[in-house]
């Protein structure tokens, strides 16, 4: 039997290559003569900037930069060369992610993306001539105000006076944005961004509301970030004629999408487009007889552009049946049958808490999949013995 696992990571736990070797142990525990494929997927957020760069046999450069709660961190950016062109790969996550915001001071009101900015500075220092960002699992929700201030732009309150904005919780304290000081060469470098292009700015599914309260945020605090993102995308649509309050991609990282658009003229690209230039999975799914995928939670949230997802659409074109694998399952999960996701199961077998599942991961995911992969062997010898008798 040939069986393809395309995983992504599980969050904050384990990385896509780790989430695809436990699969693959699982499987083979029931039969180690399966032809089992392992393809890791990254999402434009944890292992963007390594995956990418290691297929392109470049290398990680290192750099200390601001990280979301205002500390300095060590964190890097990826490069490689291409046709002559040097390009830098930037992983938001490893900069301003949800990570790097230790769970005390998780609250999207404070946390900055001007590391973000940070780092494409020191790439073009560097020599980048093109910037490649992945964003994902970021920890973020100021609109990419912060990123903004690091590359020049100033903002400014109803009194005149300079003002530092930190976080998506100030954003209502600025009353004007001076552009005249942005670093000149990021008006003149290539910049593409690979986002979930479901993710819009503003509105009921903006991206305040939908992801604010998984990186921290109360009600009442999700209602003020909302508001500041609407009256952020009117600041910046002083300077950019594209819709930033509900085009795609726009809400991508806690609002970065639309600081990209507008402050540095980025063209954001679906992420699963972008991940696809660079590793192939069809032919695989063609060539197989079954397909594991893997997320850390499958919700409603997942058919929007998420790994398992489009695994499953690209799996159903070649009629192959697909099971999804993840840390936990939320709300609404059963629409994932309606994207071609044939059967899924939550890797946790008793109740236990964040740190216990965290810890237990890779041996829980090892039983799911041994376990997955005996039922499959269940329904074979069934369908055979039916076959039988109706012969």
């Amino acid at each position: 039997m040939k069986i393809v696992v395309v995983p992504s990571g599980f969050k904050e736990s384990l990385s896509a290559e780790e989430v695809g070797l436990y699969i693959q142990q699982g499987i083979n525990k029931v039969d180690p003569s399966y032809d089992v494929t392992v393809i890791p997927m990254v999402d434009g957020g944890e292992g963007f900037a390594q995956t990418i760069t290691k297929l392109k046999a470049g290398q990680l450069v290192y750099h200390k930069v601001t990280g979301p709660i205002g500390e300095k961190i060590n964190s890097f950016y990826g490069c490689y060369y291409e046709n002559g062109l040097k390009t830098a790969v930037i992983e938001m996550a490893a900069i301003a992610g949800l990570k790097n915001v230790p769970y005390h001071l998780r609250n999207p009101l404070n946390t900055t993306t001007y590391g973000v900015g940070e780092m494409m500075i020191k790439a073009i220092e560097d020599g980048a001539e093109r910037i490649l960002i992945g964003c994902g699992d970021s920890g973020t929700n100021d609109g990419g105000i912060g990123m903004a201030q690091a590359l020049g732009v100033r903002c400014y309150n109803t009194s005149g006076d300079l003002i530092q904005v930190i976080g998506g919780g100030q954003i209502h304290h600025i009353a004007s944005i001076d552009y005249s000081g942005l670093n000149h060469a990021i008006k003149h470098i290539p910049i593409d961004a690979a986002v979930n292009w479901k993710n819009i700015l503003c509105g009921e599914k903006g991206v305040a509301r939908v992801y604010g309260p998984q990186k921290g945020a109360t009600p009442e605090q999700v209602d003020l970030l909302a508001c500041n993102l609407e009256y952020l995308a009117d600041l910046y649509h002083e300077i950019s004629t594209e819709d930033l309050k509900y085009g795609n991609g726009t809400g991508a990282s806690g609002g970065l999408g639309a600081g990209l658009i507008a402050v540095c003229g980025a063209k954001l690209h679906p992420r699963f487009d972008i991940i696809m230039k660079y590793i192939q999975i069809s032919d695989a799914i063609r060539n197989t007889d079954l397909v594991f995928t893997a997320e850390g939670c499958l919700d409603y949230q997942t058919p929007h552009g998420k790994i398992p997802s489009e695994v499953a659409r690209i799996a159903k074109n070649y009629n192959k049946p697909v099971i999804a694998l993840a840390g936990t399952i939320g709300k609404n999960a059963k629409i994932n049958y309606e994207s071609g996701i044939d059967a899924y199961s939550s890797i946790i077998p008793q109740p236990t808490t964040l740190e216990g599942s965290i810890h237990d991961a890779s041996k829980w995911l090892k039983n799911c999949a041994e376990n997955a992969m005996r039922k499959v062997m269940i329904g074979i010898i069934i369908a055979k013995a039916m076959n039988s008798h109706a012969s």
